[in-house]
């Protein structure tokens, strides 16, 4: 039996070099599946996504899957694409199976909790809400390293300042002043020691920045300051609360996992050669 893709429509293009389309995973013409692609809306015409991939019930297990996600690859090549990416839900096991199994890497994970009563901070520790005063200093060092991140991850490094001006423009378009956004300052015994900034989404509460000043790290007030985040949290009436960590940041990892964080997705990539 022979597995194809369908298009099931026209090539959708922008004027940027955007491109969509979606296809039937076919076997002997007979459609068993669906297939999304789409160009980033992130890092631009060269990266493709698998927006979508779903096998019916029965043709399951076939490796029907596999078939198609190595023709999406082809598909991706022939835009002109050098990098393919997918989100995996972290309950889907067979798909994160499939997609470490064709070459596929984690870029960075998406990990939640439950909301529910937090223990109290050590003794000296406290937060305010930063200043005008502490943010001129801090948002300029914070994008700064944004942009910083994404050109250690292979984005071009004027795409990567572009990317930090507009989701800086996005996420605190009025500062300090944001609707939702809650930008804290950590204290040990009067001195500052670290940065929180979460947002304060429909129905939970969206971790964004936990930082600890260099000369203040190893002392446990990154675990102080994510105890705040669910603080915060509760406070605003949230009952979850959700993060993004890149792969390889190990004591990040441990210390949410410590907390009780667990996967909710794993956002996935692969060099296409």
């Amino acid at each position: 039996m022979t597995t194809t893709l369908r298009p099931t429509g026209p090539l959708q293009q922008g004027a940027d070099g955007a491109k969509a389309r979606t296809y039937d995973v076919c076997v002997n013409s007979r459609p068993v599946g669906a297939i999304g692609l789409a160009t980033h809306d992130v890092f631009g015409p060269e990266v493709c996504r698998v927006t979508d991939l779903r096998i019916a019930g029965p043709d399951r297990r076939r490796g029907r899957g596999t078939v198609a996600a190595l023709a999406a690859e082809e598909v991706a090549r022939g835009w002109g694409c050098r990098r393919i990416e997918a989100e995996v839900p972290a309950a889907a096991g067979a798909a994160l199976h499939l997609a470490t199994a064709l070459g596929y890497v984690e870029r960075n994970r998406r990990m939640a909790k439950p909301l529910a009563e937090v223990p109290p901070l050590l003794d000296g520790i406290e937060w305010r809400a930063m200043t005008e005063d502490d943010y001129g200093p801090w948002q300029a060092h914070a994008w700064e390293e944004y942009a910083r991140s994404w050109t250690e991850r292979g984005v071009p490094e004027a795409q990567a300042y572009e990317m930090a001006r507009t989701d800086r423009e996005r996420l605190l378009p009025q500062g300090l002043g944001t609707p939702d956004a809650r930008l804290s300052v950590l204290t040990w015994r009067g001195d500052k020691v670290g940065i929180l900034w979460i947002a304060l989404e429909a129905d939970a509460a969206l971790i964004h920045k936990v930082e600890v000043d260099a000369e203040h790290r190893g002392q446990g007030h990154g675990r102080s300051l994510m105890l705040v985040a669910e603080a915060q949290g509760i406070a605003a009436g949230r009952g979850r609360i959700g993060l993004n960590v890149f792969a390889g940041n190990t004591p990040a990892l441990r210390l949410y996992e410590s907390l009780g964080y667990e996967p909710t997705s794993f956002c996935l990539y692969k060099p296409l050669l």
